[in-house]
């Protein structure tokens, strides 16, 4: 079960860049699929913002396990994608996430924190 998560955010393209913006997204998303029907990831979701006024205008959602995540993490795919990204769109990052049972795992060592430190 998913407990863990990637969280590949992007903001505006690079003027100029707009089309080959639109090839790495498709890179991208073609990558995350086939991983995730391999089996190698949980799921995959994107997600496209409405205009707000930040530096954020979508993501990627991926799932699975911590060891999965890190594993796609490693791959030379994820990160030849995340080298070309990075100079089609501005504010790339990538995020480690955490969901399901592990956030109470983290909530556990918070409030372990809080108590020594109070």
């Amino acid at each position: 079960m998913a407990d863990a998560g990637l969280f590949v955010g992007w903001g505006a393209p690079v003027t100029g860049r707009e089309a080959k913006g639109l090839e790495v997204f498709g890179e991208a998303g073609a990558f995350y699929g086939a991983a995730q029907d391999a089996g190698d990831i949980e799921s995959v979701e994107v997600f496209f913002l409405a205009s707000h006024g930040g530096g954020l205008s979508g993501f990627f959602l991926i799932r699975g396990t911590a060891e999965q995540c890190a594993a796609l993490r490693e791959r030379d795919e994820f990160q030849r994608i995340l080298a070309r990204a990075g100079l089609v769109v501005q504010d790339l990052g990538v995020l480690d996430a955490i969901s399901g049972d592990a956030v109470g795992e983290q909530l556990a060592i918070y409030q372990e924190a809080i108590a020594d430190i109070a």
